[in-house]
């Protein structure tokens, strides 16, 4: 029987022995009634939530609760004979969270006419957080200059550039409607949800509760929207360009670099179908030219010759689009100047979702929605420069579909029961086909010397891989007692992990080396994860606490060599499967009727991303040690492990939730993480004598930190947020591969801890929102951040010191407007979007001797004379890649209908 099958069964008898199971994808809304002019409690009241078959009726001490709510807007209707009706409207939910809204009735008397009406307001602080959370709902994405969901995700406080509070950038868990869309090859997410398609993002950036796992750092869980009650839909598009006055560091930045976008939706009841079918559909188109350029002076084809020979400059010959030229100085600049500039960055997007839903009865709803988005894009590669069409194309397109099935079995529980397939492609290459002509030997790349753009060739290997991933898992929620909801949950992935690499080599027939070669790879795996959890969230009017625990297990199909002093050719037996347990603690305290204390505790496991378990798997080792144009990809001589542990964090937090006005809000948390079992690298040797490297668990930091936050709701058309967090993040490595690359260039590796490289010490983050979003809105982002380490490097000073320095500290701006007008049944809206305002250039990258982009004591750049190349010293000096992008201007056209 296979481990997908024993899974089910598994997973089928949990659940009948459980009967508590949660979804972790809905809220709830609970409260107290009460006599408005005795205080009394009520019972048997009515609450029904308008345009669903939701409701409940109060207890004998007043209380109710409706579970299973997606996250989203409601009216509520309350009523009770000899009481006026109450209407309650703007009821806003969200998920993992209790909604509270206690309500008070009025007798009915012969004077009053009609119900009463009340309009809810979302609470400044919540009382049942016992974590570091942040909900953002679509009301308030429509309103930033953000175009994607890693925008809104890096305004949060404690998340930098993709870092949750420290951690690897892989650390994250990435859902959609409570699925995964992480690649396990690479632990990133695979599928970004468009933001026109969000309900609401929920990023947990702090300790989680069991019902999540495969996660150390921060759980990102978006859902997405569902087609309502009438036909709906917007069309949304924009054109824009950099615009920039530093056209000596990005150059053809002053003509126009065109961006596109098109996107739009459309939900709703199913035509001739009746209320039971709805669907919500988007869809996007992008294309953006980018910001780094080159100058097309050489196709890969061309070549110089001589040059190492040649002492006088004027003897030297080059080759430009197939045509020979003497070379002269004036020659070389004016064709760099006036040949063809060709983008080093573009990139191109189409994704697009479908979500049908059909509700058969009341206490049923089924789900089928499917995802699709496909990438083509460049990275810049300083060297090719001149040589522009000789780097890598990349595309990776993925997929997703998604079965699930919500049965309510009574007001207190509910199920849930998914099928996932999710499937990721990457492909890395110059040219799709192997035998293409334009493939020349790799030592043209060897052509120009030190400091000089290439003249010729091209990157040479082929990276091509697959992942794909079966997911089952149940759910059910029961409210067991009024302060008592228990969760439990288990979940069962297959993955298929398919990846071939190879360099061209021209001189074999077929292009490519044989598999026991380190210069082609080939592998094929079927790891299997199981997990499960049961959990407990207890809320009292003074003390609400979050328990579970939870349970995961890994087999990696892999193996490992007996003898790894001649790994190639060693017997090989099958690698050890894992498993560990997990608790999880949270507590909230409301210290008043406007403040929480919170504290928290766990454990957080993770296997590393399936990258390091299967690298170089035929355990090739290059006795040569020398290649010429690796991908990033491939990490020469360095072989994977798949007996890896799991990786582990352990999260302590406490933290503050202050409400001061009806509009202002303040939360104050601070945080220690400690980090044990992170994959990094031990050197080993094998008989020849030659060092290799293979991944292990052996790295090891910390992180210690504080987030403030303060939110002024929108009152008066204004609206404000300003976060600050303050963080130290050490460890002994940043890169796994640190210690076997020290061993190759004869460093010491780091015995101590030492800033990791994403260690940002101070990053603010501020936004204010200005106008009426039913008529005009002004929103403005800005962000600073201190500088990041970097290795200090000096031909003078000695000794080496990894990340000894801090980069420049990083200022940016970024603005956005709307003008909503009426139009009969239409709503058009025109928008202006501009990304770093001012035009600042933040440094991302430095040079090592001197902690700047701008230049380098390197003594070829103070008069070593000319590089062996067209270029001068100065040109190939700047090197816009070091920096973020310039100014961005977009203008664009929303209509909703």
């Amino acid at each position: 029987m296979c481990y997908l099958h024993r899974s089910i069964i598994f997973f089928s008898s949990l659940i009948l022995l459980t009967n508590t199971v949660f979804a972790g994808n809905t809220g709830k809304i609970a409260g107290i009634i009460t006599d408005k002019s005795t205080g009394e409690p009520l019972a048997g009241v009515n609450v029904i939530v308008d345009n669903t078959t939701k409701g409940a009726a109060s207890d004998l001490d007043g209380s109710y609760f409706i579970i299973g709510l997606t996250p989203g807007k409601y009216n509520l209707t309350i009523s009770y004979i000899s009481y006026a009706d109450v209407h309650i409207s703007n009821v806003d939910v969200s998920m993992d969270q209790t909604t509270t809204i206690n309500i008070e009735l009025q007798s009915a008397t012969l004077e009053m006419e009609g119900s009463i009406e009340v309009v809810a307001e979302r609470p400044i602080i919540r009382r049942d957080l016992t974590s570091t959370e942040a909900t953002v709902g679509k009301e308030q994405i429509d309103i930033l200059p953000v175009e994607n969901l890693s925008e809104v995700i890096n305004l949060q406080a404690g998340v930098i550039d993709g870092h949750f509070r420290g951690g690897r950038i892989d650390e994250v868990q990435y859902l959609v409607n409570g699925v995964s869309v992480n690649d396990a090859y690479s632990g990133r997410f695979a599928i970004e949800v468009e933001n026109n398609a969000i309900q609401e993002l929920n990023v947990i950036s702090g300790t989680f509760n069991a019902e999540y796992g495969r996660a150390m750092s921060g759980i990102v869980n978006v859902v997405t929207r569902d087609g309502g009650p009438e036909l709906e839909g917007n069309l949304s598009g924009y054109v824009g360009s950099y615009l920039s006055t530093h056209d000596d560091v990005f150059w053809d930045i002053d003509n126009v670099n065109p961006i596109y976008n098109l996107q739009g939706t459309l939900g709703g009841p199913i035509p001739l179908l009746g209320n039971a079918f709805s669907f919500f559909a988007s869809g996007r188109y992008n294309y953006d030219s980018g910001y780094l350029y080159g100058s097309n002076v050489f196709w890969p084809t061309d070549f110089t010759t001589d040059w190492l020979w040649v002492e006088e400059p004027e003897e030297r010959r080059f080759m430009s689009h197939g045509r020979m030229y003497q070379f002269s100085e004036e020659l070389a600049q004016q064709l760099i100047n006036e040949s063809e500039k060709i983008s080093m960055n573009d990139g191109r997007r189409y994704s697009g979702n479908l979500k049908i839903t059909f509700k058969p009865a009341a206490g049923d709803k089924f789900n089928l929605e499917g995802m699709y988005q496909n990438n083509d894009w460049k990275q810049y590669s300083h060297n090719f420069r001149l040589n522009p069409e000789g780097i890598y194309n990349f595309n990776q397109w993925s997929t997703t579909g998604t079965l699930s099935w919500n049965h309510v079995f009574s007001n207190r529980t509910f199920s849930d029961i998914y099928y996932s397939y999710f499937f990721t492609s990457y492909l890395q290459s110059v040219y799709e086909d192997i035998f293409d002509l334009r493939y020349v030997p790799k030592e043209r790349l060897q052509d120009t010397g030190a400091s000089a753009f290439y003249s010729g060739g091209q990157e040479m290997w082929h990276f091509d891989r697959s992942t794909t991933t079966h997911l089952v898992k149940g759910d059910i929620t029961s409210q067991v007692h009024r302060a008592h909801q228990l969760k439990a949950g288990v979940e069962g992935r297959q993955h298929r992990l398919w990846m071939h690499e190879f360099e061209v080599i021209l001189e074999y027939p077929s292009r490519m080396a044989q598999l026991t070669s380190f210069q082609n790879n080939e592998y094929l795996h079927h790891p299997v994860e199981l997990s499960a959890y049961i959990q407990d969230k207890i809320e009292y009017e003074d003390l609400i606490i979050n328990a579970g625990l939870r349970y995961d297990y890994f087999d990696p199909d892999g193996q490992v060599p007996v003898d790894f002093s001649q790994p190639a050719i060693s017997a090989m037996r099958k690698a050890k499967t894992s498993s560990q347990f997990s608790p999880r603690l949270g507590l909230a305290y409301p210290i008043s009727e406007f403040g929480v204390i919170h504290v928290s505790y766990g454990h957080f496991f993770q296997i590393p991303s399936f990258y390091y378990l299967y690298t170089n798997p035929q355990f090739n080792i290059d006795l040569v040690q020398t290649t010429v144009s690796a991908p990033p990809e491939s990490q020469k001589n360095v072989v994977g492990n798949a007996e890896l542990k799991p990786q582990q964090t352990t999260i302590y937090e406490i933290g503050l939730q202050q409400q001061l006005s009806d509009v202002y809000g303040i939360t104050f948390t601070v945080y220690f993480k400690d980090i044990r079992n992170l994959v990094g690298t031990e050197v080993l040797q094998t008989i020849e004598g030659i060092k290799y490297g293979r991944y292990i668990n052996r790295d090891y930091g910390y992180v210690r930190g504080m987030t403030f936050t303060f939110e002024r709701r929108y009152a008066d058309n204004i609206a404000a947020n300003i976060d600050y967090t303050f963080q130290i993040a050490k460890g002994n490595a940043s890169d796994p591969n640190n210690a076997f690359l020290d061993a190759q260039s004869e460093n010491e590796t780091e015995k101590q801890v030492v800033p990791l490289d994403w260690d940002r010490r101070h990053q603010f983050n501020a936004s204010v929102n200005l106008g009426n979003p039913k008529n005009y809105v002004i929103s403005l982002i800005a962000r600073y951040g201190t500088g990041q380490p970097y290795t200090t490097v000096s031909r003078v000073v000695q000794p080496y010191v990894e990340n000894g320095g801090r980069k420049p500290n990083i200022f940016t701006v970024d603005l956005y407007f709307t003008k909503k007008f009426a139009l009969g049944a239409l709503e058009p809206a025109v928008f202006l979007r501009i990304f770093n305002l001012f035009d600042r250039m933040n440094e991302l990258d430095v040079y090592h001797d001197t902690g700047r982009a701008t230049y380098s004591t390197d003594p070829l750049y103070f008069g070593g004379g000319r590089p062996r190349g067209l270029n001068t010293l100065e040109q190939y000096y700047v090197q816009p890649g070091f920096y973020d992008r310039p100014r961005e201007i977009q203008v664009g056209l929303d209509i909703k209908f």
